[in-house]
Formats: C-alpha cells, structure tokens, sequence
C-alpha cells in the first residue's frame, strides 16, 4: 500500500495592530487624532479557500514503475475517459444480455408445430361438429334447447378461431424478438369491412321487422327465427369485436381473421337452410338464407382477392427496397 505525505503551506497573516498618538489642539479648535497602523506578519498553517492548495504526494510502495493510478492533464479528460469506462460496461452487460436470450434458430423451431395445430384446431372445433355430429343430436325442434345446442357449437368454433388467430399472429413475428412489428389495417380496408359486417346485421334484422309487423306473410314464430337466426348474429358480433381489437394492436392476423369467420358464416348458412326444412320456415325465410349465402360468398372471394393483392404488393415493395450494405448483419 502507499503512504500518503501531505506537506504543509505556511502563509503570512497580517494583523494590524493601531497605534493611537496624543492629541494636539489645531487653530480651528478642533481636535485631531492620528492613527498609525503597524501590520505585524504570522506564520499560519491553515490556507485560505481561495489560495492554491498544497501538492500532493503519493509514494506507491508496491509500484515501482509509478503506472498505478495515473491521471490526466486535465480533469475533464479524466471525466471523459470515465463516461468512456461506463459505455463500455454497458455495452458490455447489452451484449451479455443479447446472449443469454434464445436464439431465432431456437424460436423458429417452436413456431414449426404451429402451422399443423393450428389448422387442426379449426378442423376440429369448427368443421368436424357440423359436418359428423347429427342433426338429432343438436337439433331437438323450435325451442331453447336446439337454441343452446347450436350456440354452443358456435361457441367452440369461436375459441378454436381464437387459438388459431394467436398462434398466426405468434408465427408473423420476426424471428428477433426485440425487433418491434406494427402492421396497421388501412382505413378503406377498415371501413368497408364494417359495411359488409353491419349489411349482414341489417338484413336479419330487417325481415324480423317485416315479420312483426306482417309485411312478410306467412308469419315467423321468434323462437324459429332465433334457432336460425341466434347463432348467426352472435358470432357476426364476435367476429367485429375481434377485428377491432385486431385493428387496435396492429396485429399482422387483420387480413386473415375475416376470412376464417366467413368461411365458417357461409357453413352455418348453409346449417341454416337444412335446419329451416326442420322448423317449417316460409318461403320468403329460405330466400333470406340464400341470399344471405351468397352475399357472404361475394364478400369472401372479395377477402381472397385483398389477400392476393396484399401479396403482391408486398413483393414489389421488397423489389423496390434498397438491397442492405455488405457490413450490416
């Protein structure tokens, strides 16, 4: 260890001391006194705030060659080359932290099993219901119970749908996860959506109205018109309520999530007429089927040729991307 030898400034301190002189009457009758000031000088230990301090003088006991500890000309190279100190650790530490996180190579393999599960949940949840189980099994007659029983097959489609649109949006990620991604739905692409949505909420609707209020004749019982009818309207008002929270965290699923509840909308139609055969429906309700049919096929293959021009374009923007410099990783 090295001693440390500070070595004391001795400073002058002046003191004045007054010397005061007898009197002496002037002509103008006033009397005057001379003061004398003698300045006498002390040697003092202690310095001032404003004079230089004294040297100090480090003696290393284990440091011949005197590198321990050596400073700067100035204080603010000392400063700097201390901030130097802390960018350096901390790009040490980012580094250390970009290594303990998984690799992409490592993620890319999680995401594989999802293109087959995900597929598969739809089958499952979705198709295999309507197209194996039989309608005895669900359909009991006009009541609440057939009601149930379809609403509930709905309802399993819906969650089977949702556990496709995450693991869709989880495989769309860059493999580098700290790589932020916001792929936001354009405006027109939103808008029209909506109209396509709401005609088909309007349209139901619309032919209840005209049932109650006898335009429409024969006259549809509302316990008909809710087994063919209910199911219909809920899931249209999941599927809106799904794509607007799509929309908002700008998932990059916005442009496939129409197209799954769509397919399914055009099943469940279809259900519908077998079912309205069951119910006794009138004339002008299996119209309403069918042309409920065929809007939603229209608006599908509308969806289809979006998802065709998106990949397009999407090709001609990698075409007039700027190729990345050869240093860049």
């Amino acid at each position: 260890m090295g001693s440390l030898i500070l070595t004391p400034s001795i400073s002058p301190i002046s003191i004045a001391i007054p010397n005061y002189r007898s009197p002496k009457l002037l002509g103008l009758g006033r009397t005057s006194y001379h003061v004398s000031i003698k300045r006498t000088r002390l040697p003092c230990t202690n310095t001032s705030p404003w004079e230089k301090p004294s040297p100090v003088t480090y003696v290393p006991n284990d440091d011949n060659e005197g590198n321990f500890l050596k400073g700067t000309a100035s204080i603010f190279d000392t400063l700097s080359s201390d901030k130097t100190d802390e960018a350096s650790l901390t790009k040490i530490k980012q580094v250390t932290d970009t290594s303990n996180e998984p690799r992409p190579s490592q993620l890319q393999y999680f995401k594989w099993p999802m293109w087959v599960l995900g597929p598969a949940l739809l089958l499952a949840t979705g198709m295999a219901p309507t197209l194996w189980l039989p309608t005895s099994s669900i359909f009991l007659g006009p009541n609440i119970a057939s009601l149930l029983s379809l609403t509930g097959l709905d309802c399993i489609f819906n969650i089977g749908a949702s556990l496709f649109l995450l693991m869709a949006d989880s495989s769309a990620r860059p493999k580098n996860p700290t790589e932020p991604i916001s792929s936001k739905a354009p405006f027109s692409y939103q808008f029209w959506n909506m109209v396509a949505t709401v005609t088909g909420f309007i349209i139901p609707l619309a032919v209840l109205f005209g049932s109650q209020k006898g335009f429409l004749q024969p006259h549809l019982p509302p316990i008909s018109f809710a087994v063919l009818f209910g199911p219909y309207l809920l899931l249209l008002s999941i599927q809106m309520l799904t794509e607007m929270l799509i929309w908002h965290w700008e998932s990059p699923v916005w442009l496939v999530t129409p197209v799954i509840y769509e397919a399914y909308r055009v099943l469940q139609l279809m259900r519908g007429l077998k079912l309205g055969a069951e119910v006794t429906a009138p004339v002008w309700m299996v119209h309403t089927l069918r042309g409920l049919v065929c809007w939603w096929v229209l608006i599908l293959g509308v969806q289809l040729m979006r998802v065709a021009w998106y990949a397009g374009f999407t090709a001609r923007a990698r075409q007039i991307q700027p190729p990345a410099p050869a240093g860049t990783i």
